[in-house]
């Protein structure tokens, strides 16, 4: 069974990592949460290591551009993670083949940009559907839009066998007050109908072979570290904690917000049994990141 805490720093002595989720954990798409930014700022003066583990799409040069953007400051975090770094990783090693259909904002175009850890990369070209060997999506064309209006043309593309490369594994994200449609939606809407989508991101475990990595960038005497994995989604940043068999900080006023009944902190039954359909039990449940 979760147990309820209601600061981080009641177990954070317990941990000399952690692995920190960013949407709906440290901002809202927006803006960042103070008493997030507090809370991870009081355990880095602690000693403590933090690596914000996105799903985002983005390399980590424009996860870092993004956070200065929702005022998150560099001081409550030690390096980044994303699963747009994972995924481009495994692109540039030829994963969906070298002529790409994008599915994704003019925004994102960068994901395409060269990488310093591959060292004899792919040519990578983006073409029309019709001409395409494989599939880079990083979010729908319109997140607004439900990923069903994409179904002609995963139709034709799993009818030509072309694999999917997800960049993003989440279904949703709350930016502000609107919810949107990721990667993810569109990853699962192809598997569903028969096509094979290549996941990177949370709960998968190239993120966090990558997390890892990017730990021992910023510590490298940590030989065997004691992590807490910390996010809001249970079907990403819980289950991947579970499946490297780390220690997990479920927050309830993310994602599961409505399902928990979370104002300041869970409802106790609603939490277990929210968490009894889902199948999962984090170590720990919040109700915010503070």
């Amino acid at each position: 069974m979760t147990q309820i805490i209601r600061a981080l720093s009641e177990i954070s002595g317990n941990y000399e990592a952690m692995f920190v989720d960013l949407w709906g954990c440290v901002h809202n798409g927006v803006t960042a949460y103070p008493e997030a930014v507090e809370a991870l700022r009081a355990y880095r003066a602690d000693g403590g290591v933090v690596v914000l583990v996105t799903n985002s799409p983005r390399a980590r040069a424009e996860v870092y551009k993004q956070l200065e953007g929702f005022n998150v400051p560099e001081d409550c975090w030690d390096n980044i993670a994303s699963s747009g770094d994972s995924a481009r990783a495994a692109m540039f090693t030829g994963a969906v083949g070298n002529k790409v259909w994008f599915v994704g904002v003019p925004a994102e175009a960068p994901f395409f940009e060269p990488m310093k850890l591959i060292t004899d990369p792919v040519a990578i070209e983006r073409v029309a559907l019709e001409d395409a060997e494989g599939i880079v999506c990083t979010g729908p064309f319109d997140a607004a839009a439900d990923p069903a209006t994409l179904r002609p043309q995963l139709l034709y593309a799993k009818q030509m066998g072309l694999k999917l490369l997800c960049a993003n594994p989440d279904i949703v994200v709350d930016r502000g007050e609107r919810r949107e449609w990721c990667a993810g939606a569109v990853a699962a809407l192809y598997t569903e109908m028969g096509g094979e989508s290549l996941y990177f991101g949370k709960p998968h475990p190239p993120i966090y072979d990558l997390a890892r990595r990017r730990l021992f960038e910023v510590a490298p005497d940590l030989t065997d570290p004691s992590i807490l994995a910390i996010g809001d989604g249970v079907k990403t940043d819980i289950l991947g904690a579970q499946g490297e068999d780390i220690d997990s900080l479920f927050i309830t006023g993310g994602l599961a917000a409505e399902e928990t009944l979370t104002d300041e902190h869970p409802h106790e039954e609603a939490l277990l049994a929210f968490l009894g359909r889902e199948g999962i039990t984090p170590t720990y449940s919040i109700g915010f990141l503070r």
